[in-house]
């Protein structure tokens, strides 16, 4: 029986060079010549230091541009409230969303059984839904349901015919 399974995850990799392309570009850029501004990647977290809101949000749009162009989707960043730093700047975190957590496991699973498909599974394990089915195509019908109906940055692994 065709089976797939359905992951989150981020290349971290991939987020690095973003992160480096970035601070290359703010070192080029005339508008951030003589500024604080900074951008850091520890583990699964991006630190984004601006001197006012305005280079807050052109540095967003510049990591949202690299993070595109590298592949990272842009559901996968989640972008938190910033706070104040010391010497008026702006802090910012960018939280890395990776794995499917049980609530959204059990988001999944329920979208695909409103659909009424038939004979479809879906089984949570872990940080991943695998789904099986008895023909590759009601599958592939289900991973384009999935690409517009869940919010995550979505992979399809293991494809098994």
């Amino acid at each position: 029986m065709p089976s797939f399974d359905v992951v989150s995850k981020v290349d971290m990799q991939e987020v690095d060079n973003a992160v480096n392309q970035v601070k290359r570009e703010l070192e080029n850029r005339y508008d951030f010549k003589n500024s604080k501004s900074t951008i850091e990647l520890s583990g699964e977290e991006i630190t984004i230091h601006a001197e006012d809101n305005m280079k807050l949000k052109a540095m967003q749009d510049i990591l949202k541009e690299k993070c595109a162009k590298r592949g990272v989707g842009l559901r996968a960043l989640e972008f938190t409230d910033p706070d104040k730093a010391s010497l008026g700047t702006l802090r910012q975190l960018v939280k890395l969303k990776q794995g499917i957590s049980t609530e959204d496991g059990k988001k999944i699973v329920k979208l695909i059984k409103e659909q009424n498909y038939k004979k479809i599974q879906a089984q949570i394990q872990q940080d991943q839904v695998r789904i099986t089915g008895p023909k590759r195509d009601d599958l592939q019908v289900v991973i384009q349901l999935l690409k517009t109906g869940v919010e995550l940055e979505l992979q399809f692994t293991n494809f098994k015919d």
